[in-house]
């Protein structure tokens, strides 16, 4: 179920430093908003692995972007100039595919698209409460998520891991605690808190490599203005 049914565009303050608690200062960017795709990056975008009919490509993988860290929506911006979102993992499949490229390359984390309705458009809406249970969806497709507190519709076990700084179920919002921003963005760490590979929630301000993936609405949009494109 769509949770939304128009692109989602929302101005952030950033902010860096992976290191839970601390803060620098606010980027003197205004506002950012999602990026337009690049019709002749989409037709050369690396094409590095292959699932059902979509392609995908690690930045830490492609040269121009392998000493690249970036903030979750700058992450999601990197992808969609090549036609291409952050990755959705919807099915345990597509999960374990990428759960083996963060152990076969030692990764330490990756962006995804999930993200939390916590802005503008998304009060007063009860379906989306409890907001840490029901409030969670792809950003990429705009996919509703399966509650958290819930083994996903076809997977064999829930992905958010069991503990975190809190020591407690993923997800936590455990910054909030500690300076005020909202974990609203998912993120797949590898064995940060001893837990293996798996989905925590983190403050989008934290930078990170990216695994992109197909986006169908982009491509088909850059074919469609751009008569004779091969992508």
């Amino acid at each position: 179920m769509r949770i939304f049914t128009t692109l989602v565009a929302f101005a952030v303050v950033t902010f860096s430093n992976v290191v839970l608690g601390q803060l620098r200062s606010p980027s003197n960017r205004p506002g950012r908003f999602l990026a337009l795709p690049n019709p002749q990056k989409c037709a050369n975008r690396p094409k590095q692995f292959f699932f059902r009919g979509h392609n995908y490509f690690y930045s830490g993988h492609v040269p121009a972007l392998a000493n690249r860290r970036v903030d979750w929506l700058d992450g999601r911006n990197i992808c969609r100039e090549y036609c291409m979102d952050l990755v959705s993992l919807e099915t345990q499949e597509e999960n374990n595919m990428i759960f083996r490229l963060i152990q076969q390359n030692d990764v330490p984390y990756i962006w995804t698209s999930g993200r939390l309705c916590d802005f503008k458009g998304c009060e007063n809406r009860p379906d989306l409460e409890p907001k840490n249970i029901l409030g969670w969806f792809w950003s990429a497709n705009r996919e509703k998520m399966a509650p958290t507190n819930q083994v996903p519709n076809g997977f064999s076990y829930n992905p958010w891991s069991r503990t975190g700084h809190k020591k407690q179920p993923q997800p936590d919002n455990a910054e909030f605690e500690i300076n005020g921003t909202t974990e609203s963005c998912l993120s797949v760490l590898n064995n940060v808190y001893n837990d293996g590979i798996a989905w925590h929630d983190v403050a989008c301000y934290h930078e990170k490599p990216v695994v992109c993936e197909d986006s169908e609405e982009l491509l088909n949009y850059v074919a469609a203005t751009n008569p004779g494109i091969r992508l």
